[in-house]
């Protein structure tokens, strides 16, 4: 099993940024990879960027350039810096991680929101 605990999500202006943690405990030496998903009212939860045990990186195109995914594998933490904030960025953030038997875990969410 893998725990995962997602903070530092919040109300920010436009422009602004806001960095995400997601703490992972348990069994970790089986994770492939781990990544930030987020779910706006009354829409379907998407895929913001993943990053890899071996540290390749993949991004929405809505927010390449904009976000950074990043690891500490001696904290077992995930981050995501999300800069240049947009209010359609507003939403539910999810840490999510897939191991080799392709099982999934999923964190409980952050909110984001960001004012025009």
């Amino acid at each position: 099993q893998v725990q995962l605990v997602e903070s530092g999500g919040g109300l920010v202006q436009a422009g602004g940024s806001l960095r995400l943690s997601c703490a992972a405990s348990g069994r970790l030496s089986n994770i492939l990879y781990m990544g930030w998903n987020r779910q706006a009212p009354g829409k379907q939860r998407e895929l913001v960027a993943t990053i890899t045990s071996g540290g390749s990186t993949n991004y929405a195109d809505s927010v390449k350039g904009r976000f950074t995914i990043s690891r500490d594998n001696a904290k077992n933490t995930v981050y995501l810096q999300m800069n240049s904030l947009k209010p359609e960025d507003t939403a539910v953030y999810y840490c999510n991680a897939k191991n080799i038997w392709m099982a999934e875990y999923w964190g409980q969410g952050t909110q984001v929101t960001v004012s025009s």
